[in-house]
Parts: C-alpha cells; structure tokens; sequence
C-alpha cells in the first residue's frame, strides 16, 4: 500500500470527523488533482455534497478500523481530538494504513494540559506558571495563588470549553465546584491546572510536523468568547481571520526561535514522533509570545481560515508528512488574499441550544465567500437543517481584510435559522486583555 504512493494519480482518502474543519479539509483535498474519491466519517450534510460519509462516529475506533480495512484508503486523515487520544492513528498505522494525525502518546499534548505544561517547562518554552492539582481541598486553600484573575483549566478534554477565568474568590470557589465537585466537564477535571493570567493579544499558528521540519502555516486571529468585545464564556471558537494584523515578520521570527524550534527539538528528546498538524495557541504579551495550549490537530475555525489560502496542493502535503518529507516539500500561500471566518451559532450554545431548524438562504450567498457547515444535518424533505451548537463557518475573502470582512458579514446577512446568533466583530483587533 505504503509503496505505491509516490506515483498515486488515483488516490482514496479517509477524513475522520464532522465539523467545520472537516469540510474546510475535505474541500481543500477535492482540490488535488491526484484525489479520485473522499469518504467522510462521519460528516455532515455540507461534506455530503462533495465527499461520501458514511456513518461512523469519529470515537468508534473499532468501526473506523474496520471502514479502513473495508475502504482500504491510500490516506487517513484524522480530524478531531478525540480519535487521536484514543490511539487511533497507532491501530491503523499498526495495520500498515498511512495516517495524516499524530500517534497517542504525542496526542497527550493536547489530552493533558499538565503534561503540556511539563514538557514546555522542560525544554524551556515561554509559558505561564503553574500548578496541578488533584484534591479539591488542596485547590481551595490555594485560591489565588497567583492572584486574580484566576486560571482554572481541567486537565483533559473538554471540547474547548475547559478553561474558567475567575475574576475573584467567589467566581474561583464557583469554577472548583463546576470542575472537579459537580464535574461539568466529567473526567477532564479529575486534575486541575491553575495557571498565571497572561495578559496581552491571543493568536493561533498552525503548523505541519513531521520527524524532519516544523513549518507554521500563515498566522490567524481567534475569537473565543461568546460575545462582541470579547465578552460572556469561552467557546469551540465563534470566528477567526488571517493573517493575523499582529504577526509581523518579527513576531514570526521570534515564535520560531523561542517557541517552533525548542518544541521541534524537544520532539526529538522526548521521543514524541510527531506527524501531523500542530496548533500553537500563543499570547501575545509585553514580553514576548508566550504558548498558551498545543493541540495535535487543525483548530476550528482556524482550518476555514486558513485553508482558503493555501496554494499547494494540501494531499501532497499530507503525504510528505506521513513519509518525512516535509523538509523538502515547497509549501506556497496566496499572500495576496485575505480571509475572514464568522460562526454562526444555534441560539443558547454554548449550553443548551436547539437541533433541527431548516437553514434559509443558502444558495443566495454572494461570490467571495465559501460556506462550511459545522453542525448540519437534512431533514426528510431534504433542507438542511441545525444540528450542532456551531452550525456554519461563513469565510469571506478580499484583497484586504475589511473587503474579507465585509463579503462574510454580507452573506451571513442572507443566512438565516431559528435564534441563530453570531458575533459582529470578527476580524476587528482589541488592544484589550484578552484570554
């Protein structure tokens, strides 16, 4: 299988996952010339209409291993966090597929905070202070250690929304109940992280790895916070821009030195053969960039960002990755285009929220601007439908931001679901604290 690759003209691919970035990523591979067909697991109805899903859940490993033996694709490229945790790379590679997602010990970066923590702190990478802590009691005489704003984080996953900013006591003794007594987020606050408030901008740096190279892909901007002006709980992400107004060619070259460089070789010492993609969520702070969290695959809504603005063909890519070739691949952006992604969310997310109501206008949205779905679903009359709390990343592209900015807000305009809400203000910066 392995050995046939090189001159593959006629490739399968296997996308595991069913959000925005699976769309954004399966639309992007649809691209290559050398893709003859994408199946989907599980997908989506806006993947539906240009890759095949097939109904497997992204954290059924055991169903995923037997579609990859059915389907035996050429190429699995897997999504979501969860899968990685669970070790699915290390069973399909065991059962000689190729597989575009880091193994499960490198999918700890992301599984564990302390174990970011631990390893940032090892090798010398700018990052907060910190502390664990497994005993509520413990954690209760310590509030405040670091003064206020506190930093509660669980340790494990929690769908992106495992972070609490306590601004006092009473918000700190409110965020320990919700963590590790009333266990919001179940077995990820079995340990706590509280770390030191950075205060600066956030920004985000993806980055292609493979055991030769760690290659940062342009820069983009996130928006966390549910609402305008950074305000209410923290999300999966409610939008994002690129290239981010506050990368400069200085700051590039400093995330390289202090942070790309010193992970890539920490890689090595560790032992963490690392393929695939590494999200860097960074702080932009008075003293220099400070890494915030890793994650071990694309970041959402980053890839819908992104993505639009990469040249090179991304199966390719993803290849050379699974081969260790990324130091000798050329890898080109449009530097000329701009990108601008607004979410739009269901009413209520993110808690509860609503599934099922039909999504209007869809086929009136203006040229300059891609549509990937999120949480969508058809119903029996075939219209689609909401089915997630993120339902549509609506991306615009320009020559400049603000041409971006305003072909994505003029389709989402047109866009239309029962209490859809969205943020007004992606792609506007805020020299304000931001976590």
């Amino acid at each position: 299988m392995k050995e046939e690759i090189h001159n593959n003209t006629n490739l399968k691919i296997l996308v595991v996952g069913s959000g925005g970035r699976e769309h954004a990523i399966v639309w992007k591979l649809a691209q290559s010339e050398r893709v003859r067909e994408i199946l989907c697991a599980p997908g989506n109805a806006g993947i539906g209409t240009i890759a095949r899903c097939v109904k497997v859940a992204a954290d059924d490993v055991d169903g995923l291993t037997k579609l990859a033996e059915q389907e035996t694709p050429d190429l699995v490229v897997i999504g979501p966090e969860i899968p990685l945790a669970l070790g699915l790379t290390d069973i399909l590679e065991d059962r000689g597929f190729r597989v575009f997602g880091p193994n499960k010990k490198c999918a700890k970066l992301e599984a564990s905070k302390s174990f970011t923590k631990a390893f940032l702190a090892r090798h010398n990478i700018p990052t907060a202070d910190y502390r664990e802590y497994t005993d509520v009691d413990a954690l209760r005489k310590d509030i405040g250690v670091f003064g206020f704003p506190m930093v509660l984080k669980a340790d494990g996953l929690a769908a992106g929304k495992g972070v609490i900013i306590a601004e006092d006591r009473q918000a700190a003794e409110q965020a320990i109940c919700e963590l590790m007594v009333s266990r919001t987020f179940g077995g990820a606050g079995d340990k706590v992280v509280v770390e030191e408030l950075l205060r600066g901008t956030e920004a985000s740096v993806l980055c292609f790895v493979d055991g030769s190279a760690i290659i940062p892909m342009e820069s983009a901007q996130d928006y966390k916070r549910i609402g305008d002006g950074d305000t209410g709980p923290n999300t999966g992400g409610m939008g994002n821009y690129s290239p981010s107004l506050l990368f400069d060619e200085a700051m590039e070259l400093r995330v390289a030195e202090d942070i790309l460089l010193p992970t890539m070789e920490g890689f090595r010492k560790d032992g963490l053969d690392f393929r695939g993609v590494l999200f860097v969520g960074l702080m932009l702070t008075e003293s220099g960039p400070k890494v915030i969290e890793f994650n071990n695959r694309f970041g959402d809504p980053e890839t819908q960002a992104v993505l639009p603005r990469l040249k090179t063909d991304l199966a390719e890519i993803m290849l050379a990755a699974t081969e260790d070739q990324l130091a000798n691949t050329q890898i080109e952006w449009n530097e000329e285009l701009k990108t601008v992604c607004v979410v739009m969310a269901a009413g209520g997310y993110p808690g509860d929220y609503r599934k099922g109501d039909p999504i209007r206008g869809l086929d009136g949205v203006p040229d300059g601007v891609t549509v990937f779905h999120a949480g969508t679903d058809k119903n029996e009359a075939g219209e689609f439908v909401t089915a997630g709390g993120r339902v549509l990343g609506v991306v615009g592209r320009g020559k400049t931001h603000d041409e971006a900015r305003t072909h994505a807000y003029e389709a989402v305009s047109k866009i239309s679901f029962d209490k859809a809400s969205y943020r007004s203000d992606i792609g506007i910066v805020y020299n304000s604290e931001k976590r």
